[in-house]
């Protein structure tokens, strides 16, 4: 593997890794609530998402390894420029079930 596509994925596991310390001990109603938590948690979600299309761009087969890569992509295109019509709904539940298998799957394709 390509020391670009290690990076990238680094980058994502480093980002995963901080949305997951971000809503540690909360639950949907205190993420809501916390304007700070949402942006911090939103912006990492943009991260893993340009590199994830960065990937893509240096070395597709490594991207296609991970589940549903091009709708995280989409996902974060919609953070940037559909930011005001964020559904925090969907927000939680790619937090709740896609990030636990975006983690995983990183975390073995760098080992």
């Amino acid at each position: 593997m390509q020391l670009e596509c290690k990076k990238l994925l680094h980058d994502i596991s480093q980002a995963t890794q901080k949305v997951s310390r971000f809503i540690d001990q909360k639950n949907f109603v205190k993420y809501t609530s916390d304007e700070l938590v949402k942006s911090a948690v939103e912006r990492q979600f943009e991260i893993m998402g340009e590199a994830l299309n960065q990937l893509a761009k240096v070395d597709k087969s490594v991207a296609e390894k991970i589940t549903d890569y091009q709708n995280i992509i989409s996902f974060r295109n919609i953070l940037i420029h559909g930011y005001a019509d964020i559904d925090d709904r969907l927000v939680w539940n790619i937090i709740e079930i896609k990030l636990p298998v975006l983690s995983l799957e990183v975390k073995n394709l760098l080992t």
